[in-house]
């Protein structure tokens, strides 16, 4: 019986030792390798595709467009002109660029200034009602847009603002504070408490608190809000198409203008488009940084 116990022991070691790993723990590993690697980079070309199709419509003729696939370009590269950029550049869409960046440049700044000191206000400052407060900007992050367009339509037009730039703006900054509020309030939370101490007892006020420590160290999350506050803005044409009329409008309504039966003006619609992406684009990879900072926050304590 001794014997026997004491064979066992072995056996019961070997059972409480590494776990056995699964199929799915070593496709994990191979997540690094340089095979998994070149099919990723395959993948995000393959997701290009339409891009490429994009801008190679925008830069043929209509009936040219009609009569073929737009991957006939690698066949005949002599089809590709920038007639159909001049054209939209001509006419109305400069001016209604100009008026996209007048509508997204200014609510993306109030809404980052804004909902910065107010998300500093309700994370570290004691007040009456703070707690209140804050869940009344929690519950507004489920009000739909649509319920807002009359009532506001009606205020608009009572203090003569609708149809304007500055309705736009403060339309677009009124709906975009909740969530900006609701995301840096999180942010602002996680600096370590000592860093504010620290300078209160050096007698530096709020303000001082917030600008030389809180904002600097809050850039992740402020430059990620930037970044989906300018998509956001940039890219909308349900407020635009209530709110700003054909003086003001901005991209989004003017190519919706240009829509016609069958999509035969499909030359300026591709390349308006393809233009619209570029201010985007250039955007997120200046703040690439940050964004990949700003998202990851949080993740890890």
């Amino acid at each position: 019986m001794t014997t026997t116990a004491t064979a066992a022991a072995p056996s019961s070691g070997l059972e409480t030792g590494t776990p056995r790993r699964g199929v799915l723990s070593k496709i994990v590993d191979r997540l690094g390798s340089g095979v998994v690697q070149v099919v990723m980079v395959l993948l995000g070309l393959f997701w290009l595709v339409p891009t490429l199709g994009l801008l190679v419509v925008s830069m043929r003729t209509t009936e040219v467009n009609n009569a073929e696939g737009w991957w006939t370009i690698f066949t005949k590269p002599a089809e590709l002109t920038l007639q159909s950029y001049q054209g939209l550049l001509a006419g109305g869409f400069t001016a209604s660029f100009w008026n996209t960046v007048l509508i997204t440049v200014p609510t993306t700044v109030l809404v980052i200034g804004i909902a910065a000191m107010a998300a500093y206000a309700f994370a570290w400052m004691d007040f009456p009602g703070r707690d209140g407060a804050f869940l009344v900007v929690v519950g507004l992050l489920i009000v739909p847009i649509q319920i807002a367009l009359i009532p506001i339509a009606v205020i608009y037009g009572n203090v003569g603002i609708f149809g304007s730039i500055l309705g736009v703006v403060l339309f677009h900054t009124a709906f975009g504070l909740p969530f900006a509020i609701f995301l840096l309030r999180n942010f602002f939370v996680g600096i370590p408490a000592s860093l504010l101490e620290a300078a209160r007892m050096d007698g530096a006020p709020e303000w001082k608190i917030f600008v030389s420590v809180v904002f600097p160290l809050g850039k992740p999350a402020i430059a990620s809000l930037g970044i989906f506050q300018f998509l956001w803005v940039w890219n909308d044409m349900l407020i635009a198409l209530v709110f700003a009329d054909s003086g003001n409008q901005p991209m989004t309504k003017y190519l919706q203008s240009q829509m016609r039966q069958f999509g035969s003006n499909m030359d300026i619609l591709s390349s308006g488009a393809f233009l619209s992406l570029i201010i985007p684009l250039v955007l997120f990879f200046a703040f690439q940084r940050y964004f990949v900072q700003g998202m990851m926050a949080g993740s890890v304590k």
